[in-house]
């Protein structure tokens, strides 16, 4: 961005991040020394300078891939069950006890008594996969059931949200002997109030039929539930029942507060389904995704038996792909690579699997007509979906065969799609590996010391070879539900990750949500229950890091007597909605010291920064065991200002200090 690459009408914007920004001077010139930084009389700060390159010299500039950070969601947590996925009622098919009957009709509960109402299951379905249904034997008649009626009642996940002058879509099917009148309703959780009621009236479902109706709220109820009720003598079978917000994201399913949340993250890229979510405990029990593709109704769900809860399949492939497409996202698809928790298959036996994914690829790439390709076509998207990345297996590395089986998949996905990068479960950043990849998958939970550490981890890993995609990183132990001191820990290694992004493709942190009434993994980025959500430390540190694909890496160095706690970074990016160009500054103080820096950009002529375009963003707290939560979500959050212009020589004052408690390193079980 010297004179010799720059048209000089061109503006340019200067964006100062810091993580836990206390007291920081920037000044912007064209050259300066450590020695100018120093503070007269202070003698307890800490001096640093930071001197910034734009000029674009060869050698000085490098481009971040376009899919450097991104987010890798797993179904742990109820992330999707009861959370990004919009359907309210839990066990919507009464499936999870397994296709059999008797089967576990749980949250489903009876309104009325034994006497009155008499609720088993049958395998009496019209779908095939899912065969089982509700049967409710109502024993009283106009004169004698309570007042309401008598039947069944389903309270969602841990509550459902209604809201006041919103819609919500029912579907049931429905099959009785008798004419029917069936109220539903929507109520709280006592079923006193009611915030919205129809009616289903039919003379003849002697055969299975679907019903539809929409209900509006009249009043508001965040721990409210569905009550399908009736006072006419008889028997009555339901199956897939199904109740769905109508303002879910352009209609695809996804609760928006939840969607907007990562949308702002501005992925390059989501990994999907898992994480150990795809092998399962058992295989019998492993995420297969032909099951969870065509309509949801003949959908059969499975028993999610590495985090204890059913899933009746509603996100499923085709959603996680649209999820992408919508997120404007690159799809990474983890697939199943003949291993559980208890299981391994053999080499000789990994056919049917291979094939799998063959087929599993084809859904995603395949032309309207071919046999995977239609099925997606039926569900309402013709033009094939951009898959360009599978992972094969979930940290499987260690499994005996997994080199094995991983070259029967390699090989067969190279000779069918040789577009496709391949990735590896086995870590090469330390040695090369002895087999073909496109990238390696690298998984890293730790305390928080140990994760600032690893800025470096990268930094003399081998340029030749595959690239690694950092799929999983998180600080446990001390990051508590997500404090800030995790937060900041994680900055340090995403700092390093971006300084080595010419052999780190790609990187997410994980798990991304956590419904707070599951109490399952912890940090998270994302925290919600039926109507709020808000972000950890972590998520708005994450943010600081959403404008950095596609992005030019500037050369910087860092001068400070106090180097091993100081990280910086400089992007220069364009605004894809002003298209104005800007400098984002990245710094982070992970000691104990306060801080007087001066930053200096060389190569750029001071008069085309625009300072009424130009800002600075702080993360910070008064503790860094500082948490948020539903009653302070904005605890540890980013506070932004503008960078105002002071005198001539155009100095920015602000101070930063942070203090780090004494934490042992110690390692920590990965969640997936």
């Amino acid at each position: 961005m010297g004179s010799s690459s720059r048209n000089e009408a061109e503006t340019v914007n200067l964006i100062i991040v810091g993580l836990l920004l206390i007291g920081l001077s920037t000044l912007i010139y064209c050259s300066s020394t450590l020695g100018d930084t120093n503070t007269k009389g202070d003698k307890t700060n800490t001096n640093a300078l930071l001197l910034v390159n734009a000029s674009q010299d060869e050698g000085s500039t490098r481009k971040i891939p376009q899919s450097l950070f991104g987010v890798s969601f797993e179904e742990i947590n109820h992330a999707g069950v009861g959370g990004l996925w919009g359907e309210l009622v839990s066990n919507r098919g009464f499936e999870s006890g397994g296709r059999h009957s008797p089967s576990i009709i749980d949250p489903w509960s009876t309104i009325g008594n034994y006497s009155l109402v008499k609720v088993s299951t049958d395998l009496s379905s019209c779908f095939n996969r899912n065969p089982v249904a509700l049967r409710m034997e109502v024993v009283c008649d106009t004169s004698s059931c309570p007042a309401g009626g008598v039947g069944v009642y389903n309270p969602g996940y841990w509550g459902m949200n209604i809201e006041k002058g919103k819609t919500y879509k029912l579907v049931v099917y429905i099959r009785s002997l008798n004419p029917i009148n069936v109220t539903v309703s929507l109520t709280d959780s006592t079923g006193v109030q009611t915030l919205a009621t129809v009616n289903i009236i039919a003379n003849d479902v002697s055969n299975w039929k679907k019903m539809e109706v929409v209900l509006e709220a009249k009043v508001t109820n965040h721990n409210s539930r569905l009550q399908l009720t009736t006072n006419r003598k008889g028997v009555i079978w339901f199956d897939q029942v199904s109740l769905m917000p109508m303002d879910t994201y352009k209609g695809h399913g996804y609760r928006n507060d939840l969607f907007k949340m990562v949308a702002d993250l501005k992925p390059g890229f989501i990994r999907f389904p898992g994480g150990s979510y795809v092998e399962g405990n058992y295989l019998r029990n492993a995420y297969w995704w032909k099951d969870t593709v065509g309509p949801w109704e003949e959908r059969s769900g499975h028993f999610n038996d590495i985090w204890s809860y059913w899933n009746d399949d509603g996100l499923g492939y085709f959603e996680f792909l649209q999820l992408a497409e919508d997120l404007g996202a690159s799809p990474i698809w983890v697939l199943n690579s003949g291993f559980s928790h208890q299981e391994a298959i053999d080499t000789s036996n990994i056919t049917p699997f291979v094939q799998d994914a063959l087929d599993g690829i084809e859904f995603a790439r395949g032309d309207s007509n071919s046999t995977w390709g239609s099925i997606r076509a039926d569900m309402g998207h013709i033009e094939p979906f951009n898959l360009k990345h599978v992972a094969i297996g979930n940290q499987d590395c260690q499994m005996p065969h997994y080199r094995a089986n991983y070259l029967k998949f390699y090989d067969a996905i190279k000779k069918a799609y040789p577009d496709i990068k391949v990735i590896s479960n086995c870590d090469g950043s330390s040695t090369q590996l002895d087999h073909p990849a496109d990238l390696y998958d690298y998984h890293v939970y730790v305390n928080a010391r140990t994760m600032f550490s690893m800025a470096h981890k990268f930094d003399l890993t081998s340029r030749i070879g595959p690239k690694a995609f950092v799929s999983e990183y998180a600080v446990v132990n001390d990051g508590g539900s997500g404090n800030l001191l995790a937060a900041l820990a994680e900055a340090g290694f995403l700092i390093g990750i971006e300084k080595n992004s010419d052999i780190v493709d790609m990187a997410s942190n994980a798990p991304l949500f956590l419904n707070a009434n599951n109490k399952g993994f912890v940090p998270d980025a994302i925290v919600f229950d039926s109507y709020r959500a808000y972000g950890t430390p972590s998520y708005w540190m994450q943010r600081f890091f959403s404008v950095s694909n596609g992005a030019t890496l500037l050369h910087s160095d860092l001068q400070s007597n106090s180097s091993d706690s100081l990280m910086a970074s400089t992007i220069l990016y364009q605004n894809p909605v002003d298209k104005n160009n800007y400098i984002r500054v990245k710094v982070l103080n992970y000691g104990s010291n306060q801080v007087n820096m001066k930053i200096a950009i060389k190569g750029l002529d001071t008069s085309l920064i625009d300072y009424s375009k130009s800002s600075k963003a702080v993360l910070s707290s008064t503790n860094v065991m500082d948490e948020n939560s539903f009653q302070n979500p904005t605890k540890v959050s980013v506070v932004q200002s503008l960078i105002k212009k002071r005198r001539n020589d155009m100095n920015v004052m602000f101070t930063w200090f942070r203090r780090v408690s004494n934490q042992a390193t110690k390692e920590a079980k990965s969640p997936s």
